[in-house]
């Protein structure tokens, strides 16, 4: 990120701490578009403009039945966002996700640090919002509205209570754990020793700050890095596990609308991973956004004692919240097309994402058989946050052994240990029947008509 751009952000991040993303008196919310039980609105005193066409902006999605959250196990009526738009390039990136009640008091905030531009799909709520927020300015109508409900909360905000302000900015540093008062002290969690200990203060057990997959950092020290991590020691539907003994049913089919479409690349210090937008897959009649697939070496999962060379994660959202994964294991075998384009163009720098003109096709990295086993998990990585939907594809996916090597290369191990069942439940798709399995049945168990 360039001069320019840090100045820019951090502009907007300390506007973002004096209003706050709970709606405080100085937000002024704007409805951009409806649709069935939900509503789009832009917080037009948030609206940021930069020379370079990028827009910085809060919005919010208003449900009209509140939902309760897994993590918190509180009710929420609004999924606000931190948006980055780039009217020029057509695309959006989420830099922040908060979940509200209907009191608009956040219950939580997902923070996205390595938030990737994605193309904006026409025809979606999303477009509408860019829309409106890209229109040139100084014409007539909405743009005009715009600013002057943007002077309105500006002039509100000159009159906030200093203390009011001072409240607000205590409560968010004391959220991620950092001390209310200025100083560039590090800290660090410890459960001994609490989020307080400094990191100068010789604890039993120093812990770094960043998790790592060994060393130091590695996954049996993920919980004393951050006082959010805690679920990575002591949550009981943690990820990844070892499949075996599920029950067999007529699973509901996987539907994947996965058509080719732009992907970025990106290599994270901790792994490779591909981000796109535009694909969504649909179980039970609810539809999931795709939002990045990560490559893990040795595979994370077995199934009824069987390893993989590597596995593939295709990390998805809905609407709500909801996460869910489908695990793809990968063997060892011919080319595997849609990796073989993420390898063409891995960055050059950790961080800095690559994204090419050429479109990506993810259904390459499906098998054609898409049975599955399917539970209740975590993600695998840092905060280990439960309640996510797992579908681990039963046919594995074949990846050349020069493919692996470059794998094996950059992140020779980037996969959390197995973790342990707990006794939940794991479901599996029966195997579909043959048509000499139906002709061998006797003719009181045949289907009829």
């Amino acid at each position: 990120m360039n001069t320019d751009a840090k100045r820019f952000c951090l502009s907007f991040l300390t506007l973002l701490l004096t209003v706050g993303l709970s709606g405080a008196q100085a937000s002024v919310w704007r409805t951009i578009a409806s649709g069935k039980g939900r509503t789009i609105e832009v917080d037009t005193a948030s609206i940021q403009r930069a020379a370079d066409g990028r827009i910085l902006a809060i919005s919010r999605l208003l449900l009209e039945k509140e939902i309760v959250d897994v993590h918190t196990q509180s009710s929420y009526k609004y999924i606000q966002t931190l948006m980055r738009y780039d009217c020029a390039q057509r695309s959006a990136a989420t830099l922040r996700r908060s979940f509200l009640t209907a009191e608009e008091a956040v219950l939580r905030s997902d923070e996205m640090p390595e938030a990737v531009a994605m193309p904006i799909r026409s025809n979606t709520l999303e477009e509408k919002v860019m829309r409106e927020l890209c229109r040139p300015a100084g014409t007539r109508g909405d743009m005009q509205k715009l600013a002057e409900d943007a002077e309105s909360a500006a002039a509100a905000l000159r009159q906030s209570n200093e203390a009011i302000i001072k409240k607000q900015l205590d409560g968010i540093r004391a959220a991620v754990g950092k001390p209310a008062t200025a100083g560039r002290q590090a800290t660090v969690y410890s459960h001994r020793h609490g989020a307080g200990a400094k990191k100068d203060a010789a604890p039993d057990a120093p812990r770094p700050l960043a998790w790592s997959y060994d060393g130091p950092g590695g996954p049996e020290y993920w919980a004393d890095a951050a006082p959010e991590n805690l679920l990575c020691r002591e949550g009981r539907r943690q990820s990844p596990i070892h499949i075996q003994d599920g029950v067999v049913v007529d699973l509901e089919p996987l539907f994947f609308d996965y058509s080719p479409a732009p992907f970025s690349v990106l290599d994270t210090g901790r792994g490779i991973e591909a981000q796109g937008f535009g694909h969504f897959i649909v179980l039970m009649g609810k539809s999931y956004a795709l939002e990045r697939v990560t490559f893990q070496r040795p595979g994370e999962t077995s199934i009824e004692d069987e390893t993989f060379a590597m596995s593939a994660h295709l990390e998805h959202r809905a609407f709500d919240g909801e996460r869910l994964v489908v695990a793809v294991m990968l063997e060892i075998g011919t080319e595997n097309a849609f990796i073989q384009q993420v390898l063409n163009y891995l960055p050059l720098e950790q961080n800095r994402p690559v994204t090419p003109e050429a479109n990506f096709d993810l259904a390459q990295l499906l098998p054609e058989a898409r049975g599955y086993h399917t539970f209740m998990g975590s993600m695998t990585r840092p905060p280990c946050e439960e309640g996510v939907i797992w579908v681990a594809l039963q046919t594995p996916v074949t990846l050349s052994a020069e493919q692996e090597a470059v794998f094996a290369r950059l992140y020779p191990n980037n996969a959390r240990p197995r973790q342990a069942a707990h006794g939940r439940l794991i479901k599996s798709s029966r195997p579909p029947k043959t048509q000499e399995t139906a002709e061998g049945e006797p003719e009181g168990n045949q289907d009829t008509d």
